[in-house]
């Protein structure tokens, strides 16, 4: 019940749409309900063969029955067309009121799904956005556990079937009840010994149809996790295509999706006959309770106690009542497949990143002495990778960070944008612990290049101005000239307006590396972080982007990972890191002379040169 009233929350302010959907189905149910009570009259008209109808020439005192009613109509035509009045005429009078009737009925039913619509998209909105801004918030270890199918899954899919939870709130608490009650009372007034006896099947109905709606919020639950796995299954396939194409193993992941597809058709195939079950069933039901009434009813009719036209009004009520109940009943299905979407949805949203502001924290206003790493421990689960590291990077110096693979090179340049948080030592700049900053003027003063190069799908400038939004055409090409990009850029189709595809598919490796170097340089941030940024490209891009590279460290305090001597020959300081330490440190020459693991690969490099 507690996920319950949280979805509904984000309706808020729920008074805002309740209050008018109230008054629209308060007044829909009378008139809707008024229609049929109508038959009556108009069957009393056409089979008063006498044409003795009754002539009531005072307001009829209020009475709760049918009589009253029929008095009221008798003496507004009275009042109408005076003493003499044909069958015709009242025949004219009785149809162009259900006309009115019918009109004011659709227009307050029309208001009321209006309203309806109004608050069931506006409150998808509300929680789509605060679900993604959520997810976007979260730290960078958090995407490292999850699966990005099922976040996606999440955000979209059980999203949409929360709006069920949300919108036939209002239905089952106003509408139906209030269709229910108006046909309830109009049923009472023609004949209370009919409606006590039909009353007696009710219970039944909702036996029946509460058994199977229990069933449907299980089965809600598990459709919803086969069609996360199902959309994670088409992210990994679709973006890892090439690789399962060289490795003939396309079949395999086919296989497994024709699997998992089938899971979840079978799951929704279940469902959906047993949603749809409820109302044809509360239907039969209905029917059989109407052939029941209808010998039941007879009998009064026979009797003298129930007017012929009261009966067939009472049949015509009663058929339109299982209307509603069938309503109520889907409306309550659907809500139980909105609670049990809404339950993943608020697991969702009540992650929280490990990596916040501090409550004192404050602004970083630039890079005035440098960065010092202090101690620094860091371990991934169980797995220590930091162990005790401590150096520092003065400002304006290019500290080179080189090792082995998995000696946690990149994990150090992590920890200084707070990717990740030190789990013992302290990284301090300006001699300040970087978690004292505030998280988002801390990554505005640093940028990152790193191997896998992210471009969206998107235009070539608005990859370039994400960092800097505000920035001039001028400042754009400038910056490109600066990452050897300008030439090539203008050799596209629609130059710095052309569209790259998604993750920047249209260009080469080389390409995609100078429009990232691109994009810091004009972001100019005072950190500059570079993760193997040329360690996956041939010698011809890697000389142009190694060039651009160059540019753009100079007069900056940078972080270099890297093993290619080119990338780091011009560094102040090159540390070697090996099993979570540093081995050895000092500038290229005297590294050399040490012969230890940095000379070792440097030979090696230049054997496989």
């Amino acid at each position: 019940m507690n996920t319950y009233w949280r979805l509904l929350g984000f309706a808020k302010p729920i008074e805002k749409y309740a209050v008018p959907y109230f008054f629209y189905t308060l007044f829909y149910a009378v008139f809707n309900t008024f229609n049929f009570v109508l038959i009556i009259p108009i069957l009393d008209t056409l089979f008063d063969q006498s044409g003795a109808v009754e002539r009531v020439r005072e307001m009829p005192a209020f009475e709760p029955n049918m009589d009253y009613l029929r008095e009221l109509i008798n003496f507004l035509l009275y009042r109408l067309f005076g003493e003499n009045y044909s069958g015709m005429e009242v025949l004219i009078f009785l149809g162009l009121f259900i006309i009115t009737s019918s009109l004011l009925s659709n227009l307050f039913r029309y208001l009321g799904q209006r309203t309806i619509e109004t608050m069931r998209i506006r409150t998808l909105e509300r929680l789509r956005n605060k679900v993604y801004d959520n997810v976007t918030g979260m730290h960078t270890g958090y995407f490292s556990n999850e699966r990005k199918g099922d976040i996606i899954s999440k955000i979209s899919s059980d999203v949409q079937v929360v709006q069920f939870c949300i919108t036939n709130t209002l239905q089952v608490a106003f509408r139906d009840p209030f269709l229910i009650i108006g046909y309830m009372v109009a049923l009472v007034l023609i004949s209370w010994k009919l409606t006590i006896f039909s009353a007696l099947f009710l219970p039944l109905v909702a036996l029946v149809i509460g058994s199977i709606v229990k069933r449907l919020r299980r089965s809600a639950t598990e459709a919803q996790e086969r069609f996360a796995d199902l959309v994670s299954l088409m992210d990994e396939s679709l973006s890892g295509i090439k690789i399962l194409k060289s490795y003939n193993a396309v079949g395999y992941v086919t296989d497994k999706f024709h699997r998992l597809n089938g899971q979840f058709s079978r799951l929704s195939l279940g469902m959906a006959r047993r949603q749809q079950l409820a109302s044809p069933a509360s239907e039969f039901m209905g029917i059989t309770t109407a052939a029941i009434l209808l010998v039941y009813g007879g009998s009064l009719v026979l009797g003298g106690d129930l007017a012929a036209s009261g009966f067939i009004a009472y049949l015509g009520i009663f058929t339109q009542i299982t209307r509603p109940l069938r309503s109520f009943t889907d409306a309550f299905a659907n809500i139980n497949q909105g609670i049990a979407a809404g339950e993943r949805v608020l697991a969702l949203l009540d992650e929280k990143s490990r990596i916040a502001d501090a409550p004192d924290a404050v602004p970083m206003d630039g890079l005035h002495e440098g960065i010092e790493f202090r101690d620094v421990r860091f371990s991934y689960e169980n797995r220590e990778v930091i162990r005790g590291v401590s150096f520092t990077i003065r400002k304006g110096e290019t500290v080179a960070l080189v090792g082995p693979s998995g000696g946690g090179k990149s994990t150090l340049s992590d920890l200084i944008p707070r990717f990740y948080d030190v789990q013992s030592g302290e990284i301090l700049i300006d001699g300040i612990d970087i978690r004292r900053y505030r998280l988002g003027s801390l990554r505005e003063h640093i940028g990152v290049v790193s191997q896998d190069t992210v471009l969206f799908n998107d235009t070539i400038e608005s990859n370039l101005r994400l960092g800097k939004r505000d920035a001039t055409d001028d400042e754009v090409r400038r910056a490109a000239r600066i990452a050897n990009a300008d030439a090539f850029i203008m050799e596209t189709e629609n130059g710095y307006r052309t569209n790259i595809g998604d993750r920047g598919m249209k260009l080469s490796g080389g390409q995609r590396q100078r429009l990232s170097i691109a994009r810091a340089v004009l972001k100019n941030p005072e950190i500059l972080i570079l993760d193997e940024a040329t360690s996956a490209l041939d010698t011809e891009s890697e000389m142009l982007v190694q060039s651009a590279l160059d540019s753009l460290l100079e007069g900056r305090t940078s972080l270099v990972i890297a093993h290619r001597l080119s990338t780091i020959h011009n560094a102040d300081r090159i540390i070697v890191i090996d099993q979570g330490r540093i081995a050895e440190q000092g500038t290229h020459q005297e590294l050399m002379n040490l012969h230890g693991i940095y000379a070792k690969l440097i030979e090696m490099q230049q054997i496989e040169e």
